[in-house]
């Protein structure tokens, strides 16, 4: 019931003020293509709300809308890692992507799940945040590395794994390259912030 809450704020807080701009303008239900009819039904049967946020400039190509969507089922709600530390690694590659709309959605979840302001706050400014768990900092200098460097070092592995295990190093790479996925797809679209909204500071290239 929680996940279900947690969907419906999203999609209907956001949805209505959030749209694709120039580029992959979000698709009006009644302008679907009979594929994206069933893509849309699926996701609605999977997350109880309907298309929004980074499915909708997916729905260009509905299969992988889909595929994304049953990813992202497992790696958002039941990874190994568990909510908290997964919301950390959304925010580390939403600022990795400079991918306003991912850090809209996602700051707020993550502060319900447990990551402390201070941390999420450094994170924005591209910083080491200070004051992070044994845990956090593990996940932090993976994530990190692997956006970084493309790589993981043997000790920040070794550690990992051995915190983690084998899934857990599969599913916290998994979790990095589906939000990697939905940010570049977000950015591609220009997809759009609600009126008001905080967008995340560029830092120069």
């Amino acid at each position: 019931m929680k996940k279900i809450a947690i969907a419906f704020s999203i999609a209907f807080a956001f949805n209505a003020a959030a749209h694709a701009a120039n580029r992959l303008p979000t698709i009006a239900p009644e302008k679907y293509t009979e594929e994206q009819k069933k893509a849309a039904e699926d996701f609605l049967a999977s997350r109880k709300v309907p298309v929004f946020g980074p499915f909708e400039p997916l729905m260009y190509s509905p299969q992988v809308m889909s595929q994304a969507r049953a990813m992202g089922d497992y790696l958002r709600y039941n990874s190994a890692l568990g909510n908290t530390l997964s919301e950390l690694v959304i925010l580390i590659t939403a600022r990795e992507w400079t991918q306003d709309y991912e850090w809209y959605v996602h700051y707020p979840i993550a502060m319900k799940a447990g990551i402390k302001p201070d941390i999420a706050s450094a994170i924005a400014a591209g910083r080491r945040p200070v004051g992070m768990s044994d845990d956090e900092e593990m996940v932090y200098d993976f994530t990190t590395e692997l956006n970084k460097n493309k790589r993981v070092s043997d000790a920040t592995f070794s550690r990992a794994e051995k915190r983690f295990g084998n899934k857990g190093i599969v599913d916290l790479t998994g979790i990095n390259a589906y939000y990697t996925l939905l940010a570049m797809q977000l950015n591609v679209a220009q997809y759009q912030l609600p009126a008001g909204a905080v967008k995340l500071v560029r830092f120069p290239d």
